[in-house]
């Protein structure tokens, strides 16, 4: 059992290969117009899982383990929306026009879309800007929700309508932001506060897909911040909750999985960038 909890930041300066621009942990930019806006992670340690006493907790959640994250890299402000899917249409990168059940497309998460679809959308991206654009690793994903955090919940240990959209219960504050407004349907990706490293709607909204194959603990799981490509392949991770969510399937630490071939409307994604 660990004896103490940490998160290390460290924040330093980089340059894009090709680029006399230098930027820093917290930096936003686009890499073309139709391109997501993205927000540079700094490199850091933490430790992943979920303590025993966690309400909700299970124990693929653990056990909890310290992971360093060695170097900078670029994550999606937001998840992936119908508009960024609507540019690979355009230029053929993507050639399906995903269902939006009706709640329209625009600045909502794209759903009802299967991991080579994904795959598709990561090749135009990268191909168009000449970076590496991908899926986050599962550690990757937590360490950015948790932001330096150690509670369920980057915000605390009580979840809030205030804070993402997830199911709508009474158990929960905060509904005239979010279970009102958005109930049984995804919201515009930013209507939510960011957390620290100012990342929107990482919990609720839409499940969001890592790279990792499933395992049912972290007993010999990576510990460098690494994709675990080993395991269960058919079934893909996914972290964060949905809009149809229980609370506790939105925690930080909370992790699940799912054919990656199937289509459905609580899932989604966010992209992943290196910095070189």
């Amino acid at each position: 059992m660990l004896r103490r909890f940490f998160c290390v930041l460290f924040f330093s300066s980089l340059s894009f290969a090709g680029d006399s621009e230098t930027v820093v942990a917290g930096d936003q930019f686009r890499d073309c117009e139709l391109c997501p806006l993205m927000i540079v992670i700094p490199a850091g340690a933490f430790v992943m899982g979920t303590p025993v006493d966690e309400p909700g907790r299970l124990g693929h959640e653990g056990p909890l383990h310290e992971v360093s994250i060695a170097q900078p890299f670029a994550v999606g402000k937001f998840e992936i929306t119908f508009a960024e899917w609507g540019a690979c249409v355009a230029e053929g990168g993507c050639n399906i026009w995903p269902a939006d059940e009706g709640w329209g497309r625009g600045q909502r998460p794209v759903v009802n879309i299967n991991m080579d679809e994904m795959g598709a959308f990561l090749h135009w991206l990268s191909r168009r800007t000449g970076h590496i654009y991908r899926l986050l690793s599962e550690m990757e994903w937590e360490y950015v929700a948790r932001a330096g955090s150690r509670s369920a919940y980057p915000w605390g240990d009580a979840a809030s309508h205030d804070h993402a959209n997830f199911g709508a219960d009474e158990c929960c504050s905060g509904a005239d932001g979010g279970a009102d407004q958005w109930k049984d349907q995804t919201a515009p990706v930013g209507s939510f506060p960011p957390n620290a490293f100012g990342l929107h709607d990482l919990h609720g909204n839409v499940y969001e897909r890592v790279q990792d194959c499933w395992n049912p603990s972290y007993e010999n799981a990576p510990d460098d911040g690494r994709a675990w490509l080993s395991g269960d392949c058919r079934a893909i991770g996914l972290r964060g909750g949905s809009w149809i969510s229980s609370p506790e399937l939105m925690r930080s630490g909370e992790r699940d999985a799912y054919n990656g071939y199937y289509r459905v409307n609580v899932m989604g994604f966010r992209v992943a960038r290196e910095l070189n």
